[in-house]
């Protein structure tokens, strides 16, 4: 069965949200009354047409935009709440975080450093950081290899552990593959506070706020700023897998400094900096770094198809293309915020959106088509019409999972088709459903609450060169929701499947404290031991590899086996408590 698509980024859901605060979900009657910033021209009017979709459609209570050429600020605005009980409007005023686009950051800060004679990219980083608690068995890790994402060090969320012997394991040798890994970039703040010999937040704020002007921006994220912040929101049920649709809940406040994701910006300040971008790393006082170190922050080192199938990998940024011109990327996804930025190097013209929940993807849709906009318009063509937006609803190819499947104790699941909708019936119910990313669909159902993903597979292609090559997707053969598997009247593969008994103690549902963890569902499918439908595989006592790739650094690790179960999940350098609630 073809398991699913498995990152640490992917698995990570989010955790437990405010037990106060207003729920929120999109109602015609808001959408109506939706605030909005003034419209001045064809491309501010085509732009908002398409925003005032896009949210509601991504269930997104607030955005805030920041448009630049190389010369000047083009807009900036707000729409929709920052705080929703408030009815607050989204203002130019109100912080978002912007995730991991702070990563870009961390690499002009320390390419500045390198300016000054106080870094050596090419230098292994343990000559500067000697106690970084790593393990190198697969080769030495340079300051290049964690500005690339290509140290083999497992994406881990937090780099020092409760435990004092655990230590970051490589999976691979440095510079084979693109594992995106924030762990490496708190090392690299790590390494930025060493040499700068000042505290993060103020070697950013001397660095790069203070020369470009961005004086709303803050370096770290911190309650100090929550009259400021825009009220971030997340699933109002935290435990479930939940539609894009489903209601929200203002999350709790949140206290980082972790240089993978820390900084707070507005868009005036967005659009200062993206300005420094389209001028080759020149602010409005002189460079912020040397020509040559923003070639080097530019340059694509690896592809990183995890951006698009096109992106590649420079010193925290992506470098793409897009309608053949050069273009710098990159998103940023917290807790409850969602943001992106597309800087068209060609087109002179660049863009920032952030949206305060971290519903469906980041709103590269709307960075991407306001910079078509604007480049469109700098060259005075035809505006791009505005995209249509899909209902999430929709299942184009709905008729490939319909009909009925059949667990091995004979026990069926059956869908159904009406229209685009992908239906599972259920008595006398239809229960909609929404895709999930590719194969996998959940309920979509307000009143329905659930578990586990309804993740289907289809028949094998067979050799694995003409798997590589472009053909029509193979029949739906089967299906799983969690621990059931069910087979349609097409698979005629195995039907009894056997698993180490030992399998059984580690099965179970587990919960972090972090406010980065939420829930991991732990079972046996098909004989195989999964965690939210990726697969583990054994390497040795309780110890597995996650992922498909058999170069994955990423672990998951059961512990404290006490009457017959265990109670600690070890699961990507972050700790999950066995929970058994019901």
């Amino acid at each position: 069965m073809a398991t699913q698509q498995f990152s640490r980024r992917t698995f990570l859901s989010t955790s437990a949200a405010a037990a106060a605060g207003v729920s929120f979900l999109w109602t015609p009657e808001m959408r109506a009354e939706m605030p909005a910033p003034v419209i001045v021209g064809p491309t501010d009017e085509k732009l908002d047409a398409f925003i005032t979709a896009y949210m509601p459609m991504m269930n997104a209570p607030g955005l805030s935009l920041g448009l630049t050429d190389a010369e000047k600020a083009l807009r900036a605005a707000g729409y929709g709440y920052a705080n929703v009980e408030l009815r607050q409007p989204v203002t130019t005023d109100h912080l978002f975080q912007i995730g991991s686009i702070t990563k870009s950051f961390v690499a002009l800060v320390l390419l500045q450093l390198r300016d000054e004679g106080k870094l050596d990219v090419q230098k292994p980083v343990l000559d500067y950081l000697p106690g970084l608690p790593i393990v190198t068995e697969f080769g030495t890790v340079t300051v290049h290899h964690l500005l690339t994402h290509t140290s083999g060090l497992p994406d881990n969320l937090g780099l020092f552990s409760a435990d004092p012997a655990a230590r970051l394991v490589q999976g691979f040798k440095p510079g084979e593959h693109f594992h995106y890994c924030n762990a490496g970039f708190d090392i690299l703040g790590l390494l930025a506070e060493k040499l700068d010999g000042r505290p993060w937040r103020v070697c950013v704020a001397e660095r790069i706020f203070k020369p470009l002007g961005m004086n709303s921006t803050r370096g770290v994220i911190t309650t100090a700023d929550r009259a400021r912040a825009a009220v971030g929101y997340q699933p109002y049920w935290d435990d479930q897998v939940y539609p894009r649709q489903g209601k929200l809940a203002a999350a709790a406040n949140m206290v980082m400094d972790d240089t993978a994701g820390c900084i707070q910006s507005t868009p005036d300040d967005m659009a200062r900096y993206l300005r420094m971008m389209l001028n080759g790393g020149k602010g409005p006082g002189g460079r912020v770094v040397s020509e040559e170190a923003f070639k080097l922050f530019t340059t694509p080192y690896i592809k990183a198809e995890e951006f698009s199938p096109t992106s590649s990998y420079g010193y925290g940024i992506a470098v793409d293309t897009l309608d053949g011109h050069r273009i710098l990327r990159h998103t940023g996804g917290m807790v409850s915020f969602a943001s992106s930025i597309h800087v068209d190097m060609d087109g002179g013209v660049a863009a920032f959106a952030s949206i305060n929940a971290m519903q469906g993807y980041r709103p590269t849709a709307v960075t991407e088509y306001a910079v078509k906009l604007l480049r469109a318009d700098r060259e005075k063509k035809t505006l791009p019409a505005v995209p249509v937006i899909a209902d999430p609803m929709d299942v184009d190819n709905a008729a490939d999972y319909a009909g009925a499947y059949t667990a091995p104790d004979g026990s069926t699941l059956e869908f159904k088709v009406d229209g685009k909708r992908l239906l599972l019936v259920d008595g006398a119910r239809m229960i909609p459903l929404q895709r999930a990313g590719g194969d996998a669909f959940i309920s979509a159902s307000p009143s329905t609450r659930a578990e586990y993903v309804f993740a289907f597979g289809r028949k094998e292609s067979g050799k694995e060169a003409d798997a590589k090559k472009k053909q029509p997707p193979q029949p739906v053969i089967e299906v799983s929701y969690g621990p059931e598997w069910y087979a349609g009247s097409r698979y005629d593969g195995a039907k009894e499947f056997h698993a180490p008994t030992e399998w059984a103690a580690y099965a179970g549902r587990y919960r972090s404290d972090s406010p980065w963890g939420g829930d991991a569902h732990v079972f046996v499918l098909k004989g195989k031991l999964t965690i939210d439908g990726g697969p583990l595989t054994l390497l040795g006592g309780a110890l597995f590899r996650m992922g498909e790739e058999d170069w994955s650094p990423l672990t998951a690790e059961f512990l404290h086996l006490f009457e017959g179960k265990t109670r600690l999940a070890r699961v990507a350098g972050m700790e999950y408590w066995r929970v058994e609630v019901g």
